[in-house]
């Protein structure tokens, strides 16, 4: 049986799991951006800070996911459902490149410009939220494309604490000694994974600053 064969005749389940596979990224990604996005913009504030949350930040990209899902498998509430646990995962692992960017954009706004914002007597918060993140907001992006793509690729691991998604085939398969399986995971995660990093390429493009 051809893998285009397989997809066929498990349209429905490779629907399910693909479906299950985009909403751990999907939340897992909505929590990055709402605590990186906000953590990027902190060190901006309080540079003392940047060693400490990087590091942490850091830290967390090290530790193999599988390792990751193992440690938090005790943790209170966290622990008795295997999609929190997945997305708490994935959130960690999405937050580096997010929160690194979001500094990064924001701190490579042009010191002229905002110097200007402020000689027109903009506060602090006008300056950050009219001048520097619109002009940030294509660095900002660029980070969440790579968090995105991050978390695409470490959900499949996802399947091995029960939280579903397309690793589901992939761990069949290897249990079964089945390429085909394999493959049926492994063909559909790289291809979600081709497809944020491309549409959110675009949106970065479209929003870079013209010059």
């Amino acid at each position: 049986m051809s893998l285009w064969t397989f997809f066929v005749t498990h349209r429905l389940e490779t629907t399910e799991l693909a479906l299950e596979h985009l909403r751990l990224v999907g939340v897992s990604m909505l929590l990055a951006v709402a605590i990186g996005v906000p953590s990027g913009i902190l060190l901006t504030r309080h540079p003392w800070l940047e060693k400490p949350v990087l590091g942490t930040a850091n830290v967390m990209q090290t530790i193999p996911s599988l390792a990751l899902f193992g440690l938090l498998l005790p943790a209170p509430w966290i622990g008795a459902r295997a999609d929190r646990l997945a997305i708490l995962a994935l959130t960690l692992y999405g937050l580096l490149p997010i929160i690194r960017n979001t500094y990064a954009g924001i701190r490579g706004v042009n010191a002229a410009v905002v110097e200007a914002a402020v000689g027109m007597g903009m506060t602090d918060r006008q300056v950050l939220l009219q001048v520097q993140l619109p002009l940030a907001t294509s660095v900002i992006i660029a980070g969440v494309r790579v968090a995105a793509v991050i978390s695409v690729g470490v959900a499949t691991i996802a399947a091995a604490i029960g939280a579903g998604g397309l690793g589901e085939y992939i761990f069949r398969g290897l249990s079964m000694v089945n390429n085909q399986l394999i493959l049926a995971g492994a063909v559909p995660a790289a291809l979600l994974a081709l497809l944020a990093d491309v549409a959110l390429g675009l949106v970065e493009r479209r929003l870079r600053p013209a010059g």
